[in-house]
């Protein structure tokens, strides 16, 4: 098949480097030279521009931005996708943008005869790279059914969550409870630690206990509990905090249109907020633990 992809930073350029692998034909786009460099070195073709991109002879086009403002610039612009793709092309943005922003993309894409899903990703840089990502999907059945092979070769667990916008809201829900419990079991492993306790011996008893969560078994904060997250590395890699603060706005904002109370979500916000501007953007999210140890 051939696939147009949109958006190659850290995790859009694995993820077209998995359709590559698995036999797709790629046409690309991306505002860095080398991330384009890379793809084309892997056997895809460069386009000049999105709708350059758009109106070379692709099936689906993909896309993987930033931010709303990004994706809604990139579909809706004068040059953009929407206005030089011909109808038929199925489109599918696995950017975590706000729900708001994905109905009304996806609402003038279907104007003119595109079905679009939105295809917000689980599993970091990783995931992406090893092909095991989970995409959580919006959209109508018949076009997640068609887009399912496609996203077969860059993910693992691949979920329809409904119509359109139902991906991001699966995202942002997901995310602002990851932030909450990071910052729970951040508190309660400083406290413990603080009160005497080794961490490790802590950490063990959480996760044989009713507090056992992902934030503590698979990325607990305390450096030296577990070899493999990012807490034992400082804090490198990982999802950066800066991220965290995003999908935790993004909650904040689809939770304010509705008049929804997100009180634990909006304090989290808060406190990576506070974080961040401390200097810690682009730490690992799990560095959150550094405002609550008194040896940080």
């Amino acid at each position: 098949m051939h696939i147009g992809f949109l958006g190659l930073g850290n995790m859009g350029g694995p993820m077209a480097l998995n359709l590559l692998k698995a036999g797709h034909a790629l046409t690309v786009f991306d505002l860095s030279d080398t991330a384009v460099a890379n793809l084309v070195e892997a056997g895809a073709t460069a386009a000049a521009s999105p709708a350059e991109l758009a109106q070379a002879d692709v099936e689906v086009i993909i896309t993987m931005l930033p931010a709303a403002t990004h994706v809604k610039r990139v579909y809706l612009g004068d040059d953009g996708l929407l206005a030089n793709v011909r109808p038929g092309v199925l489109l599918i943005d696995s950017s975590t943008i706000d729900p708001h922003s994905a109905r009304e993309v996806a609402k003038t894409a279907l104007a003119q005869g595109n079905a679009m899903l939105d295809a917000p990703v689980s599993g970091g840089t990783g995931g992406a790279t090893a092909g095991t990502l989970t995409f959580m999907v919006g959209g109508a059945p018949s076009a997640f059914e068609h887009a399912q092979p496609i996203l077969a070769a860059m993910g693992k667990n691949i979920v329809h969550c409904g119509g359109t916008g139902n991906g991001q809201v699966a995202k942002v829900a997901n995310n602002m409870l990851l932030g909450i419990s990071m910052i729970g079991v951040s508190e309660a492993m400083a406290l413990g630690v603080s009160l005497g306790m080794d961490a490790s011996v802590l950490a063990g008893i959480i996760n044989t206990s009713s507090g056992r969560c992902w934030s503590s078994d698979t990325y607990n904060p305390f450096p030296g509990v577990l070899e493999t997250a990012p807490a034992s590395h400082g804090y490198s890699g990982g999802f950066g905090t800066d991220l965290m603060l995003k999908d935790l706005g993004l909650a904040s904002e689809a939770a304010k249109q509705i008049g929804q109370p997100v009180i634990l979500g909006a304090l989290a916000q808060q406190l990576y907020q506070s974080f961040s501007a401390q200097g810690n953007g682009g730490l690992d999210f799990s560095a959150i633990i550094n405002l609550y140890r008194k040896d940080a």
